[in-house]
């Protein structure tokens, strides 16, 4: 007989469809499973056949990703997709030596970002591959904004997502109030990426700060029973108020 009603294994999907995690929005719902992100330490064939050049023969062929550990420490800055590697090298470069474990990393450099529609700067970490995106991109914000969060993989670039994405939704108040002239070059120049307040909200929280979001817009505060006590009094004095016979004088 089993221990549990279900297998442990499908405890986390039968937990998204019930209780609070059920009510949770839907656009934050579709977020939490994002495709596979794109490929940075390896190349997919593209392919499911191949001809073998040496046998000419036509082979049946699969991608393989490579496995990539990505430590606590990308998520605070921006990696680009990039992370550790591990594998074996021969030892001393020789292939009659036995093989030794090895673990490649990215290169990080501490640079200094400016956001347009924030207006502020930013110290961010850094790699090669990031600041040849945000190039690509034609500026940091275009980068953050057009990036999906799979190929970001990143809490720190998913916080500053959320930030410009509110910003430009309250663009009216909150962007540049002082100068209306550059507050509507930078609104025209990023509308585009423009969505409801209500949905940028919800833009790369975690599942634990979801849940309390949720939680915080549920709740309501108890009403005190002196309060209640008097509401019905009153009205029970107006009640009987109405009921009673007026007097009229002459």
């Amino acid at each position: 007989m089993p221990l549990h009603k279900y297998p442990p294994r499908i405890w986390e999907m039968l937990k998204m469809k019930q209780g609070i995690y059920a009510r949770l929005p839907q656009h934050y719902l579709r977020s939490l499973q994002p495709p596979p992100p794109t490929p940075v330490h390896w190349r997919p064939l593209g392919v499911k056949y191949r001809l073998n050049p040496k046998t000419k023969v036509r082979e049946r062929v699969e991608d393989v990703p490579i496995p990539i550990y990505y430590p606590p420490e990308s998520q605070k800055g921006l990696w680009g997709g990039e992370g550790w590697v591990t594998g074996f090298v021969y030892a001393n470069g020789d292939k009659l030596c036995p093989r030794v474990k090895k673990c490649w990393k990215p290169q990080l450099f501490l640079r200094q970002l400016y956001s347009e529609i924030l207006d502020h700067k930013f110290d961010i970490t850094v790699t090669s591959r990031t600041l040849d995106l945000i190039d690509a991109a034609y500026g940091f914000d275009f980068y953050i904004l057009k990036t999906p969060k799979q190929d970001l993989n990143s809490k720190l670039g998913m916080d500053i997502k959320r930030a410009l994405l509110l910003r430009l939704a309250r663009w009216n108040t909150e962007l540049y109030p002082d100068d209306p002239a550059r507050r509507d070059m930078v609104y025209n120049k990023y509308k585009k990426f423009l969505i409801p307040e209500e949905e940028a909200e919800w833009v790369g929280l975690s599942l634990e700060e979801a849940v309390e979001k949720q939680r915080l817009l549920e709740y309501k505060e108890p009403t005190p029973k002196f309060v209640s006590c008097m509401e019905n009094l009153v009205q029970e004095l107006a009640v009987q108020k109405l009921s009673e016979p007026q007097v009229v004088e002459k």
